[in-house]
């Protein structure tokens, strides 16, 4: 049996960036559906302060990272899409992404083409693969649509702006400095709305012609939510799909009926990819995308794994642009 070494990111307890240590930890051989993956670069997400945080609880300890990319040293009984040698990313759990190296469930790792570098396929995974789902898998999307895109110049936000571009969708997107919102713009939002400085929901409103929205993609959360309902047209979408700002407060289900007869719904990127092939699919697909030049993957921030808390802490509070990954 060969024994390895990883340094592994892990937290012992929940609370702040200060919390996450970084430790020797031993690496085993792959059982069967797993395989062993020498880690090339990481992915930084908000799901990993959530989780850092204690807002989505683990047993503790708990190492911490859903997306990274790297080459398969070894694969267990069982695994065929996979050989050792292959360059691949992934963007599922269990947690464990921030380390070196680690022993890992094979069936949401995907093969990851030529012409992508491992530090876009570390930056990639986890933000385009929920693009994909946000526009493909999650409500009927077509052509001449309107999507409103809250911090549309984050890792997720610039690769739907390019995305809805691609699609010929209409994207108002919202971010909280000039600056971010000429970067989102320059990525195909069409139109782009500074919150600290207007009411967003009077300009989407104003930029429909009071019509309102067909779907709001909101990973913002507690801040936005009232007012995203608002933008909305009659039987518009509201998607929230994260809590950057904090959880949603419970949802009076009258009020959907009041402002339209309104659809809400809470997707997460593991339910759409907790089924290998499909997870495959649309893997696939977000290669297309980005091979085809359609979409191009801006990483703004990179960290040597050491200095994962200043990472963090860059990400909380909202310093960064685009992707963030950790240097392996």
């Amino acid at each position: 049996m060969t024994t390895t070494h990883s340094n592994t990111v892990m937290i012992e307890a929940f609370g702040g960036p200060e919390e996450l240590k970084l430790k020797n930890v031993e690496v085993g051989e792959p059982g069967p559906g797993e395989l062993r993956i020498r880690h090339k670069a990481c992915g930084l997400n908000f799901i990993d302060v959530y989780q850092r945080t204690g807002l989505y609880p683990l047993p503790l300890p708990t190492a911490l990272g859903l997306e990274a990319s790297g080459v398969v040293e070894a694969v267990g009984e069982g695994v065929t899409h996979i050989k050792p040698g292959d360059r691949v990313a992934y963007a599922s759990g269990p947690p464990g992404g921030y380390s070196e190296a680690r022993v890992m469930p094979a069936a949401q790792t995907c093969p990851l083409p030529e012409a992508i570098s491992f530090e876009e396929g570390a930056a990639m995974m986890l933000k385009g693969l929920t693009v994909q789902y946000l526009f493909r898998r999650t409500t009927p999307l077509s052509k001449g649509d309107t999507v409103l895109f809250h911090a549309a110049a984050g890792g997720v936000g610039l690769i739907a702006c390019q995305w809805a571009k691609s699609e010929g969708i209409t994207l108002i997107g919202t971010a909280g400095t000039d600056e971010k919102c000429e970067l989102a713009l320059a990525n195909g939002a069409s139109h782009m709305i500074n919150y600290r400085t207007e009411n967003f929901t009077k300009k989407v409103r104003a930029l429909t012609n009071d019509k309102g929205v067909d779907v709001v993609m909101d990973s913002v959360g507690k801040d936005t939510f009232e007012g995203s309902l608002d933008c909305l047209k009659p039987l518009g979408m509201m998607i929230t799909f994260g809590n950057a700002s904090g959880k949603v407060p419970p949802v009076d289900v009258g009020q959907l009926a009041a402002k339209g007869s309104l659809k809400l719904t809470r997707p997460t990127l593991f339910t759409h990819i907790g089924d290998h092939e499909t997870c495959q699919q649309m893997a696939r697909e977000l290669f297309e995308k980005v091979t085809s030049g359609a979409i191009r993957i801006h990483i703004d921030q990179r960290f040597p794994l050491a200095q994962v808390a200043d990472a963090h802490r860059a990400l909380e509070a909202r310093q960064t642009t685009g992707a963030t990954i950790l240097t392996v």
